[in-house]
């Protein structure tokens, strides 16, 4: 099955999932599998179950269709298809780069390899930096952002030193959706000679990425967040890295992950990398970022004086709304509006809630992070969905208000 890009543009089938239940304005937690790429993946579960890595006939076709999956993710990147490896999620990724690099680092001789990141960055690399602290004897240092939540090249260059092995900074931010400027901190990076990875988890299919323009040694893409299924996802490695692999075993993915692959799942997640090509082109960015500007506008309206957003204008992903509604903490907001999926950023720890720690790091105070949502739109998000939804918020807001 291929997916075209007339498909993929003018009439995406609505998920099973989707049909019947709440407004879904949660895509950067998770999207929906596209009904074409479960549609794909079929015939590997059944039909073509072989292992790919074996040379008779029931291995062949499995073998082929990674290598197209392969070609697909890369094409969306604008890389080469021999320097993308599946991985299991976007968590392994990220430690593969980091743990991977600083492994690598020790065995060439770097006693105290230095690691640099920045306080808003995913916990998948906050914990992989963590760990190679604790178990390869790395140096951390955590950038802090601004209010914008960006991080500044400047204190970038000021942290770099001649032991730093690496730079990890997300692409885009997945509560706030703010852009970091990644070209411009990884040339910083390879003027100290240090190597670069990116967490494209959020931006990969929503917005043009492209490691040559990014400039980035390394790239994590996750496929749950463009509607492939849970379980894979792939990391770029720029030909010529030395990566130490986290699984030892066998020589699959040119030796940097060892166990069988997913094969089933590449396949979905290469569809869902054409289809998402196939929506950069026709002017996916534009609808949603129309979309999500239109749900500000009809919250701002009916909640007048109480609506307040989170990090800047731009550069931020289209799909992505993070607001404080002042007066009222958000999961309280969206624990009384059944009609709503969302999410609020803010974690529950025996019954108290505390702030998003992104928010927290953007030095939002604590009553503005507490009374967060982030609403984020994708694939069948709608105009009706938008005006439904802030109808629906802003009348759970003021029922929780009085």
């Amino acid at each position: 099955m291929t997916a075209t890009p007339t498909q993929a543009a003018t009439a995406p089938q609505l998920p099973e999932g989707l049909r019947g239940g709440p407004i879904y304005l949660d895509y950067n937690a998770t999207t929906p599998a596209d009904p074409q790429v479960v549609e794909a993946m079929l015939p590997y579960l059944t039909t073509h179950f072989g292992n790919p890595s074996s040379a008779h006939d029931y291995g062949r076709v499995p073998h082929a269709a990674l290598d197209t999956a392969r070609a697909r993710i890369a094409a969306l990147i604008n890389a080469r298809a021999d320097d993308v490896v599946f991985m299991g999620s976007g968590s392994e990724a990220d430690a593969t780069a980091i743990r991977g690099i600083v492994a690598a680092a020790r065995r060439s001789g770097v006693t105290r390899p230095h690691i640099i990141t920045q306080s808003t960055e995913h916990p998948a690399v906050l914990s992989a930096c963590s760990y190679a602290e604790r178990h390869h004897g790395a140096e951390i240092t955590v950038l802090r952002v601004d209010r914008d939540g960006l991080v500044d090249p400047a204190e970038l260059a000021a942290a770099l030193r001649p032991e730093t092995v690496l730079v990890s900074v997300m692409h885009a931010n997945n509560e706030t959706g703010v852009i970091q400027p990644i070209a411009e901190l990884a040339r910083v990076t390879h003027d100290r000679g240090a190597m670069f990875h990116t967490d494209a988890a959020q931006s990969s299919g929503k917005i043009p990425v492209d490691v040559g323009l990014l400039g980035v040694d390394l790239l994590t893409v996750v496929g749950h967040k463009m509607y492939a299924p849970k379980g894979i996802a792939a990391l770029y490695v720029r030909a010529g890295v030395d990566l130490e692999p986290l699984v030892g075993g066998g020589g699959q993915e040119r030796g940097r992950r060892a166990g069988t692959e997913n094969v089933a799942g590449a396949v979905g997640f290469g569809v869902a990398a054409e289809l998402a090509r196939a929506e950069l082109a026709a002017g996916s960015p534009a609808r949603l970022e129309a979309l999500r500007d239109q749900l500000h506008q009809e919250l701002e309206a009916r909640l007048p004086g109480r609506v307040e957003l989170n990090g800047p204008r731009s550069p931020r992903l289209p799909q992505t709304l993070n607001i404080s509604i002042h007066g009222i903490e958000g999961h309280d907001v969206l624990a009384s509006c059944a009609l709503v999926a969302a999410s609020t950023g803010s974690a529950c720890h025996s019954g108290d809630y505390e702030p998003s720690p992104v928010l927290s790091a953007m030095g939002l105070s604590r009553e503005r992070g507490l009374s967060a949502l982030r609403l984020t739109l994708g694939r069948w998000t709608t105009q009706s969905d938008v005006t439904t939804s802030a109808a629906a918020l802003a009348r759970a807001v003021q029922e929780n208000s009085d």
